[in-house]
């Protein structure tokens, strides 16, 4: 349901950026920036299996809110998915994505200790 625009590997360090909700390039789940959210890092964790990670491997995320209102109900449905491997997170109010039907845009980094590319 998601899309994700890159996923780069370096070594262990892995970036995925510009996962938003989206099917066939369009916002879905418009209006609802927890379903949105929840979208996100399912597309993450398939970018990171590509690259040889998974969810458990993310270090850090980063959160943009097209409306900061939507903080909490994305911070628990973030929770859900990272709540118990804690990756540092920054979650940021950014005045706007290339839809305007798009609320939510996540980033995840992963390390995958001991491998190397």
């Amino acid at each position: 349901m998601s899309a994700s625009r890159v996923r780069v590997r370096v070594g262990n360090s892995i970036a995925v950026a510009g996962t938003t909700a989206a099917s066939s390039g369009k916002p879905v789940a418009i209006g609802d920036a927890a379903v949105q959210a929840r979208a996100t890092p399912e597309t993450i964790s398939e970018a990171l299996g590509k690259a040889g990670a998974s969810l458990n491997d993310v270090v850090r995320t980063r959160v943009y809110l097209t409306d900061i209102a939507d903080f909490e109900a994305v911070g628990r449905v973030h929770g859900e998915f990272f709540g118990e491997l804690r990756p540092a997170n920054t979650t940021l109010q950014i005045a706007g994505l290339p839809d305007p039907d798009w609320l939510v845009e996540t980033e995840a980094d992963a390390v995958i200790v001991g491998t190397a590319e």
